[in-house]
């Protein structure tokens, strides 16, 4: 991180801000072809050079915490969809 923001603010927002441009600049894993090729468009776009997709993800990387649960959350409900449906038939 650059030393734009020098001695003002705190160290703690500082830091905060070297861990938000850090996790925005580095390559991350597509959530269609895998590939870590998928970089910032825009605020909260994000696409893959690979495959050519373009999704919303967070701000700051392609998948936030709350997604993430939501993903695992919907998936579960999913199996469990698919579970009741093979016990039926």
């Amino acid at each position: 991180m650059k030393k734009e923001l020098g001695s003002r603010y705190g160290k703690k927002i500082r830091e905060r801000v070297k861990k938000a441009t850090s996790e925005l600049r580095k390559r991350h894993a597509c959530p269609q072809c895998g590939k870590k090729s998928v970089k910032r468009v825009g605020f909260a776009l994000w696409k893959c050079k690979s495959c050519k997709i373009e999704f919303a993800g967070g701000a700051y990387s392609p998948e936030t915490t709350v997604g993430s649960t939501a993903r695992k959350i919907i998936e579960a409900i999913s199996e469990q969809l698919k579970q009741a449906k093979q016990t039926e038939a």
